[in-house]
């Protein structure tokens, strides 16, 4: 299989009911997000304004999120129920997905990447 090179290729290449999830978390970061540029970044959904937001992936039994640089810092607690990595979050696909969180999670880096830009603008 080609390696995909639009989001919605990427998520086509997933089964019918990861596929439904994967189109919802996109719509929740759409929403929170409007204005960042979606592309594929890593080889997965990516979320960009004033530097990345956030990051997606499907494997076969989670979803991993990635907020990085302080994303998950931020939301050490609210992670602390799942499984993580450097960087990452995974999700359980058999269970309800935290779409309120990841909807803050977004948000929290929206402030982020724009306090960060500021500071940047006012320094220069």
């Amino acid at each position: 299989m080609p390696k995909p090179s639009t989001v919605e290729q990427y998520i086509a290449q997933f089964p019918e009911a990861t596929q439904v999830i994967l189109k919802q978390i996109r719509a929740v970061i759409r929403k929170a997000a409007p204005m960042a540029e979606e592309r594929l970044g890593y080889g997965m959904p990516g979320y960009y304004l004033n530097g990345p937001l956030v990051y997606f992936a499907a494997y076969k039994n989670h979803i991993g999120f990635y907020a990085t640089p302080n994303g998950h810092e931020a939301f050490a607690q609210a992670f602390s129920k799942y499984k993580q990595g450097k960087g990452s979050v995974q999700f359980p696909l058999q269970e309800p997905m935290p779409f309120s969180l990841i909807e803050a999670v977004v948000r929290y880096r929206l402030q982020s990447n724009s306090t960060s830009a500021t500071s940047k603008k006012t320094t220069q």
